[in-house]
């Protein structure tokens, strides 16, 4: 044969492995989704009390169901905690929503912080540093504003934490809304993301989204505490690298992460995705060629090929059976995480799903297109390894600027 026979072999191969590797990974996520999800909280006495937790929620802005949300951690079925709300702009709508509800619940340990700190380029850090400073427990937690507890989550996270593990986060998922919107970032969060989350789990591979995470402090405080992770945007990834790196380990918890914003709509969302992959691109360069290999369309399309090319089979066929068995799996899936009777029809789950397969590669090669990362008012710039610099003007900041000396986690890829 030609060398060109033996390259077309190659690839065929390659691919078909590939797709294998694919249909593991949907086996793997669905079988350990089914074991690890929403476990029932063990109540039984404890031969230690349970560990008093600091919260930490940074706030900018408000939306119509930032008050109840923020409500939930008033009201968690849990035995020693505090709350501290943490408000870079003193006149920020948030304020009065924090303040109506520490007026509301007097007998919550609950503070509010203004101004934030300079500490890095990252905003959130910025915001949650003087919080962090004042935390008095050995356990942080850092809760995004659109987050929304059940009574038992936290004491959920907190069994999770054993002697080897400093990380307890909750996988990303949504609260049941109305609107195709909500529906499609539903089945996003059910279906790709969980797919991945679950996965990586099982596996051991750093999947963390800072989103809702439960952290040893003194560990943190190891590595400098949070600060020393300010140059980076996405400081959850690097928090987590820099904790498994140090031989700890790091859970997920068995109660996904509830995102609740009163403001739901495609473009922002789809915003949102393009930033992380942004964020994925520069944090694990080979990104660039291994996600848009996994999307289930284009996938497809290269193991159909190869089945033709190996084996003579139908290409169209195993392309339209291949469709059809991801799309069932998906929805196994999805009924899996939602633990319940689904928001939304099957049509409306078809439709949703199309859109999410097909959107998917599109956002990603924007991402690709136009590197540079709009985080609400700022624009960001990431080199090759995460760390990250404001852009103003035009002008290139050092990502290293007002850092302390703690961070020189950043300095060494800087």
């Amino acid at each position: 044969m030609s060398p060109m026979i033996y390259t077309l072999y190659g690839f065929a191969i390659f691919f078909f492995v590939f797709w294998c590797g694919k249909w593991l990974i949907h086996l793997l996520a669905i079988s350990y989704g089914k074991y690890k999800l929403h476990k029932k909280v063990c109540n039984a006495p404890r031969e230690t009390p349970l560990p008093g937790v600091s919260i930490m929620k940074p706030l900018m802005g408000t939306d119509p169901n930032l008050a109840p949300n923020l409500e939930t951690f008033f009201t968690m079925n849990y035995p020693e905690y505090e709350l501290l709300f943490c408000v870079e702009d003193p006149g920020d709508p948030a304020v009065d929503v924090v303040q109506n509800l520490l007026n509301k619940y007097p007998y919550i340990d609950a503070r509010l912080f203004l101004g934030g700190s300079n500490v890095g380029v990252n905003p959130k850090i910025n915001n949650m540093y003087p919080g962090y400073q004042a935390a008095k427990y050995g356990f942080i937690m850092i809760s995004d504003s659109g987050i929304r507890m059940k009574d038992d989550t936290l004491l959920d996270m907190v069994n999770h934490m054993s002697d080897k593990v400093a990380l307890v986060h909750q996988m990303p998922f949504t609260c049941d809304r109305d609107g195709f919107a909500a529906t499609f970032e539903k089945i996003f969060f059910g279906t790709v993301q969980s797919r991945i989350y679950l996965s990586a789990d099982f596996l051991g591979i750093n999947c963390h989204t800072g989103m809702s995470c439960l952290l040893r402090k003194s560990v943190l405080d190891e590595l400098g505490g949070i600060s020393a992770f300010g140059c980076y945007l996405a400081e959850d990834f690097f928090i987590a690298k820099a904790l498994t790196d140090r031989g700890w380990k790091m859970r997920i918890s068995s109660q996904p992460a509830l995102q609740n914003s009163g403001f739901c709509d495609i473009g922002s969302f789809q915003g949102r995705l393009t930033r992380w992959a942004k964020l994925r691109v520069a944090m694990v360069p080979t990104t660039i060629l291994l996600e848009p290999l996994a999307e289930c369309m284009i996938v497809g399309a290269f193991a159909s090929w190869s089945v033709s090319f190996l084996f003579g089979w139908d290409s169209l066929v195993f392309y339209l059976i291949h469709i059809l068995m991801w799309f069932l799996s998906d929805w196994i899936l999805l009924s899996i995480v939602q633990n319940g009777s689904l928001p939304f029809n099957k049509f409306e789950f078809v439709v949703g799903w199309l859109f999410r397969e097909i959107s998917g590669p599109y956002l990603f090669l924007h991402a690709l297109w136009n590197p540079a990362i709009r985080w609400r008012t700022r624009v960001y710039k990431l080199e090759w390894g995460g760390v990250a610099y404001e852009l103003s003007a035009g002008v290139k900041t050092s990502p290293t600027t007002s850092l302390p000396p703690a961070a020189s986690l950043c300095k060494e890829k800087s």
